[in-house]
C-alpha cells in the first residue's frame, strides 16, 4: 500500500483528535469531549496536517506496527478494521465516495465537541464530565452517545 493509499483510509471523523484519559486502576481509555486545537471541525481536518508534529509533539503517526498496539483505537477506525481484517462501513469516504458520510453517519465528533482553544486547561475535567454524563443520559434514554 503506498502512503497515498495509507492516509486515504482517514475519515476524518476527528475521534483520534480528542483527548483522551486513562484510568490508572483498569486501563480503560475514555474520550473527553474536548478536541486538539488544530481540527476543523467545519472541514473534518487538521488544519496543520503536514507539521503537526513539531505543533502537537504527542500527535501519533499511525503505522501498521503502531495500529496493532493501539488498543484505545476507535472501533470505527479505518487502520482497525484493517488489521482486523475486517470490512469498511458502508459510510466510509472510500466506499460512499462523500466526505460528509461520516457525519451523516453520526460518526464525526464535528459539532458534538469543544476545541481546547476554547476551554481552559483547569476546566478540563468539567467539560470532560459535562460531555460523559450528557453519554450517559443518552445511553440511558436509548440514543446513540457522542463521543
Amino acid at each position: 500500500m503506498t502512503s497515498e493509499e495509507w492516509e486515504a483510509l482517514c475519515d476524518g471523523c476527528g475521534l483520534c483528535c480528542l483527548h483522551k484519559l486513562e484510568d490508572i486502576d483498569t486501563g480503560e481509555i475514555v474520550y473527553t469531549g474536548i478536541v486538539c486545537r488544530h481540527y476543523d471541525q467545519a472541514r473534518a481536518r487538521c488544519t496543520c496536517y503536514a507539521e503537526r508534529h513539531e505543533k502537537v509533539p504527542d500527535c501519533l503517526v499511525l503505522t501498521p506496527e503502531r495500529v496493532a498496539r493501539l488498543h484505545w483505537l476507535p472501533e470505527t477506525c479505518a487502520y482497525r478494521l484493517l488489521h482486523e481484517g475486517r470490512p469498511l462501513p458502508s459510510w466510509h469516504p472510500l466506499r460512499s465516495g462523500r466526505r460528509d458520510s461520516v457525519a451523516e453517519a453520526g460518526v464525526a465528533v464535528a459539532g458534538k465537541v469543544v476545541s481546547e482553544a476554547d476551554v481552559h486547561p483547569q476546566d478540563w475535567a468539567q467539560a470532560w464530565l459535562t460531555a460523559r454524563e450528557a453519554d450517559e443520559a443518552d445511553n440511558r434514554d436509548g440514543k446513540d452517545a457522542a463521543p
